[in-house]
């Protein structure tokens, strides 16, 4: 399948549109960061022996803690018929159950579509939920590589999830819900900063312990942590809740424009949240000095991989200096990165979707100073004498906020630090 002409998308950036082979983790990944992120949480994913090994093989192995997470494993018995699947998930959870009391919230996860597996996740879930309620709160979400990529797990994840939040009373105060995955000190350092900008009122979704889940009402004002979390985002505006636009909480631009258009939707001033924020902004600024003088007038291509690329690039190429080649990603939506296209002004080539093997021939025909893309792409650019940064390294590490904006930047120049000790 051959690119479609550049099309002019939002904002009049010119948008490379192609379907065709594509080189991604599936959803099911999202359980790496999840199942630390909520405590009392165990992901049972339902599929094959391929699923269990990912699953593992991406976590790595816990010897000293048992993991929240567990493969229900589908054989050819269960897909012949020869046994009834529903009666054998059912065995399963009820011993999970039994042997892990402290579990407040069980998430079913297909690793295939209901058609594939020959089990309704979806009824198990609702059936299994009225048997060990109010102890245990079950719900099921698809992390199927046929229909969602990598950090598309996340969203199916707190979307199925959504339907379960408090719905709050209509004289409830006005809330502000962070929604994302955060490790734990970012949260609290965004937290601090709320609250000193004075916006006391703030709830993050996922919680740390699923009892806590936030409520929901018109009073809410959602404000996205990460990128790829559409689903979540509709499924809370179905709820009645509000959203605010704002560029991502990436690099010291796009973390006081997100702060800022946070306290505007409360009546706060631009000029406070500036006082509030001015010594952590200048620490930030500071730290970047560094890695801004390897980095300046590198090039780098983006792989379409996490859904971070736009404000990923935006950050790259704003704060530290570097060319953009190619910002692939692979869903463009248009309405929660509309800052970002405006912020990446019309002149940066974009891609959407992927058909690999002529995106591969782009990236080397320009020759960048370095490619961010998947795992199974690293290794054979790497052998061609390109350097190139792991996309799912930038999901799995503190990146958000003025605190992290030098370790982000560290993320994308210690590889090319190694390449030139490797060279020298």
């Amino acid at each position: 399948m051959s690119a479609q002409p550049s099309e002019i998308g939002c904002g009049e950036l010119p948008v490379i549109k192609q379907r065709g082979q594509r080189e991604v983790f599936c959803g099911l990944t999202g359980i790496v960061w999840l199942h630390r992120k909520i405590q009392d949480a165990f992901f049972l994913v339902v599929g094959s022996r391929t699923c269990a090994h990912l699953i593992q093989s991406a976590a790595g192995v816990m010897i000293f803690a048992e993991p929240r997470f567990a493969t229900a494993i589908i054989d050819e018995r269960d897909l012949a018929g020869l046994a009834d699947a529903h009666e054998e998930l059912d065995k399963v959870v009820t011993r999970l159950l039994t042997r892990r009391p402290e579990i407040r919230q069980l998430f079913l996860v297909g690793s295939c579509p209901s058609e594939v597996i020959k089990l309704d996740l979806g009824r198990a879930a609702e059936r299994l939920s009225k048997q060990f309620a109010p102890r245990v709160s079950i719900v099921n979400y698809s992390g199927s590589g046929i229909e969602t990529t990598f950090t598309q797990g996340e969203d199916a994840c707190l979307a199925a999830w959504v339907p379960l939040l408090p719905q709050a009373s209509s004289d409830a105060p006005p809330n502000l819900l962070v929604v994302g995955s955060l490790p734990d000190i970012v949260e609290d350092q965004f937290k601090r900063l709320f609250a000193q900008i004075g916006i006391s009122n703030v709830e993050f979704f996922p919680p740390r312990v699923s009892t806590a889940l936030p409520a929901v009402g018109p009073a809410t004002k959602v404000l996205l942590a990460q990128p790829f979390l559409g689903e979540t985002a509709r499924a809370l505006l179905e709820r009645g809740a509000q959203r605010i636009d704002a560029l991502f909480p990436f690099g010291v631009h796009g973390t006081q424009d997100w702060l800022t258009r946070a306290a505007a939707a409360f009546g706060i001033a631009a000029e406070h949240v500036e006082e509030v924020i001015a010594s952590a902004k200048a620490r930030a600024i500071k730290a970047l000095e560094a890695p801004r003088q390897r980095l300046a007038g590198r090039s780098i291509f983006f792989f379409p991989d996490s859904q971070l690329e736009l404000p990923l690039a935006r950050f790259l190429r704003d704060e530290l200096g570097m060319q953009l080649l190619e910002v692939g990603t692979p869903y463009l939506h248009r309405g929660l990165m509309a800052h970002e296209l405006a912020a990446l002004g019309p002149q940066v080539q974009l891609s959407e979707g992927q058909d690999v093997e002529l995106q591969l021939d782009r990236c080397k025909a320009l020759r960048p100073d370095m490619v961010v893309c998947g795992l199974g792409l690293a290794n054979p650019l790497e052998a061609e004498g390109i350097t190139t940064k792991w996309s799912i390294e930038l999901v799995f590490s503190p990146v958000h906020g003025f605190e992290q904006a030098a370790d982000l930047a560290a993320l994308f120049s210690r590889p090319l630090v190694r390449r030139l000790k490797l060279v020298a």
